[in-house]
């Protein structure tokens, strides 16, 4: 699938600045970030949880309210568009606005009063970049890697064979995958398969928010989302064979946020988080603690925000389903996605890596 990028361009655009906008069903996320060497440069940051898909579940529309708040988000990153004279941007929207009735008519609002025309891109496309984000956290020893991105409103999993990939050669490689229903290949590393599941921490969580029990409610996550994926090819083989140099990489607030609860930061660090391997053990002791805190004591939990609290343990019953499906001693945790995938592939098709795309 090719990369297609926005028209907005201002007045005296800066070409080497770059913009990548990611909104999806809970929150909205920018990068402005400028090359540098084989990586790139944050300039600007911005994120805000605008629940965005709040009750779309039930009603099948995005609500005034939800609307309300992401325009006021989105107006926020088109200023910082217009004050750094941005050149290069791409503007994403994610599984909210492919599935809300009213979807475009959000759009073509948010073209008319911010001045940014969004990009609704397919799930193969979503999958794809959150895979090139996590492309520098790829082992030489991993010959069957999978890639998964929590969202807000779905889930996608990636599997990707890197057997007949120089080990040195496995983390670039990854950054030329294409994703598509049938899979792909570049430089030998071939995807086995790939799902999109319309399930995430805030459509699962609407999905059971009448379960009054809190350990009854994450085991029917738990089950629900299992039932989604028995159709992804891996899922097939789990229950009879375990793979060798298997290795599994999470990027996705739950996974971050496990990651910061396993470290027992008070404030999120994501200089500590981001690559960090996480045990399957230290992930059950803290999704456990979850479970034993409960509704109010994850509210008054100094480590989690009060939206993460809210939607963490949908979050987790995910998380855990495939920790069980896919048995591994750990993981590498990724704070990183849309975004970072997005930068890269723009300036990695614009030439402006001087020394090539870093991995390390």
């Amino acid at each position: 699938m090719v990369s297609r990028r926005q028209n907005y361009k201002p007045a005296r655009a800066e070409p080497d600045l770059y913009a990548a906008l990611d909104l999806g069903t809970n929150s909205c996320r920018m990068l402005i970030a400028t090359p540098d060497a084989g990586h790139f440069r944050v300039i600007d940051a911005f994120a805000k949880s605008v629940r965005l898909g709040s009750g779309l579940e039930r009603t099948g529309h995005l609500s005034r309210g939800s609307i309300s708040r992401t325009l006021s988000a989105l107006e926020i990153c088109a200023e910082k568009l217009r004050r750094y004279k941005v050149g290069n941007v791409r503007l994403v929207a994610t599984e909210a606005c492919r599935r809300a009735r009213n979807g475009n008519h959000f759009l073509a609002m948010v073209a008319r009063e911010t001045g940014l025309r969004l990009e609704v891109i397919r799930p193969e496309e979503e999958a794809r970049l959150a895979v090139i984000s996590c492309a520098p956290l790829v082992s030489q020893e991993a010959s069957q890697v999978l890639v998964f991105d929590i969202g807000g409103g779905s889930t996608e999993l990636v599997w990707i064979d890197l057997a007949d990939v120089a080990p040195e050669d496995r983390a670039k490689a990854i950054v030329n995958l294409r994703v598509n229903g049938e899979g792909g290949e570049a430089r030998g590393a071939r995807i086995v398969d790939f799902i999109s599941v319309p399930l995430g921490v805030a459509t699962l969580h609407e999905r059971y928010a009448d379960v009054d029990s809190d350990t009854a409610r994450f085991a029917l996550m738990s089950w629900y989302f299992e039932e989604q994926i028995v159709g992804f090819k891996p899922y097939l083989q789990a229950l009879s064979e375990r793979e060798t140099g298997f290795q599994m990489i999470g990027t996705s607030g739950t996974v971050t946020t496990v990651g910061a609860a396993h470290l027992g930061l008070k404030r999120y660090d994501r200089r500590k988080v981001d690559g960090m391997h996480l045990t399957s053990k230290a992930i059950d002791a803290v999704i456990g603690r979850f479970l034993r805190l409960g509704p109010e004591g994850r509210r008054n939990d100094i480590g989690l925000a009060r939206d993460r609290s809210e939607l963490i343990m949908s979050g987790a019953a995910i998380l855990q389903t495939l920790l069980r499906i896919w048995p591994t001693e750990s993981m590498r945790v990724a704070d990183r996605g849309l975004r970072e995938g997005m930068l890269f592939a723009m300036m990695s098709a614009d030439g402006v890596f001087t020394t090539g795309v870093r991995m390390e």
